[in-house]
């Protein structure tokens, strides 16, 4: 085999088929490839990338499954439960660069809302859903502000596994718990927040079988990197200055410093490019962690608008901190507030995407005001979910507020003069 399970500081190892999300001594695990030997065994270059053809729609680049090589290199390929996830676009925008203080030329933003439920969480469902169909699983679970609840749902369906995801009460937007409902999953609202579903979704999965599929899962990483490595093909491998994200549970940190460590192993990138993590102010452990210098981690009661990275206890934060010292990288918070307004100018240049994503572009506009992003820097961030997902933060903005970039509908009779006075 070419992969294994291993934890992440001791470098205990497992094999890949056993069915465990840490070590005996409670560390996280990682998928560990043998790099060398998939280098040896399909030629790993830029080249084979950029001419390699997808299994899945014969397209020149087939999303996640595209880097087949890198994720799961020993599966079949009949055995993959797939929706063409990937494939999303690079956008660029004038308005946003230059609201950003960015050269137009130098700012992308990657738009993982365009997935096949309207989040990044499907590039990382793929391949766990998958291997839970290898695995011989019949249940799979999450808990969930939304997101991942919706991917679950949609895969599960998919590969005919039962689904049941754990939302917590009041706190996930109607646009993604409809989606749940919608694909037939179990959805079961808990009485408190992230934090306490998590707890017992590990529960779940030692006392009662259950396979989750949240980010603590290592296969839902391996999907995920490959939003890294399809930028960077997007770019013909011309690596950025900066990849700024937003951080939740921290699994698309851990997952995106996993996929430069592994491009720079392999050859595909001579430098490794800087992260810049950004959280809600009121949501923000691994922010005050990194002002801490990560002597320790501090959990809170996350309160922000931005429900999917409302997250106080995340469950990825060993594998962040190491992402962190790969790329160099820094943790920014922000307000709700700048959220919303990064969020109008997202929405207003026509590309659109929930407050979680936003506070991405909210993070490069405070990172640029205090010197740390200069303005002749190229800089990739990341949308993660579709701007559908929350369209109740939508209409409160642009109904309440008389400020801005507010956007509100006008009443007028039926006659065309007063039409015309908005021409």
């Amino acid at each position: 085999m070419s992969s294994i399970l291993k934890a992440v500081h001791s470098g205990t190892e497992y094999p890949i088929d056993q069915v465990r999300f840490t070590s005996d001594a409670g560390e996280l695990l990682d998928v560990a490839h043998d790099l060398d030997e998939l280098r040896s065994r399909y030629k790993i270059s830029r080249e084979y990338f950029q001419k390699k053809r997808s299994i899945i729609n014969d397209q020149p680049s087939g999303g996640v499954w595209h880097f087949k090589e890198l994720v799961m290199p020993d599966l079949h390929d009949d055995h993959i439960v797939s929706k063409m996830e990937g494939n999303t676009r690079l956008y660029r925008s004038r308005s946003v660069a230059a609201w950003l203080g960015l050269k137009y030329e130098k700012f992308f933003l990657k738009h993982e809302g365009e997935n096949p439920t309207g989040s990044f969480k499907d590039r990382g469902m793929t391949v766990a859903i998958t291997m839970a169909k290898l695995l011989r699983q019949k249940a799979v679970t999450c808990a969930s502000t939304g997101n991942t609840s919706a991917s679950l749902a949609a895969y599960a369906a998919e590969a005919g596994l039962t689904g049941i995801v754990l939302i917590p009460k009041g706190n996930v937007a109607v646009g993604k718990i409809s989606q749940a409902l919608a694909y037939g999953t179990k959805t079961l609202v808990v009485n408190g927040d992230f934090d306490d579903c998590m707890r017992m979704i590990r529960e779940a999965q030692e006392r009662l079988a259950a396979y989750p599929l949240n980010s603590i899962n290592p296969f839902r990483l391996e999907g995920q990197k490959t939003i890294i490595w399809e930028t960077l093909l997007q770019l013909n491998w011309k690596v950025p200055d900066w990849f700024v994200f937003p951080g939740g549970n921290l699994g698309n940190t851990s997952a995106f410093g996993k996929a430069l460590f592994e491009a720079y192993e392999l050859g595909l990138i001579d430098r490794m490019p800087r992260f810049a993590v950004i959280q809600a102010a009121g949501a923000s452990p691994f922010y005050r962690a990194y002002k801490d210098h990560f002597a320790s981690l501090t959990t809170q009661k996350a309160d922000t608008i931005a429900t999917a990275i409302k997250i106080g206890d995340p469950v990825n934060y060993p594998k962040a901190v190491r992402a962190l010292k790969w790329t160099n990288g820094i943790v920014e918070s922000v307000t709700d507030e700048e959220i919303l307004e990064a969020k109008a100018y997202i929405d207003a240049a026509g590309i659109g995407a929930e407050p979680a994503s936003c506070a991405t572009v909210a993070g490069v506009k405070k990172l640029i005001g205090s010197g740390e992003i200069k303005p002749k820097e190229t800089v990739v961030g990341i949308l993660t979910g579709n701007i559908l997902k929350d369209p109740q933060v939508i209409v409160d903005y642009h109904f309440h507020r008389t400020t801005g970039l507010a956007n509100p509908p006008h009443d007028i009779e039926a006659d065309i003069q007063q039409l015309q006075m908005f021409l």
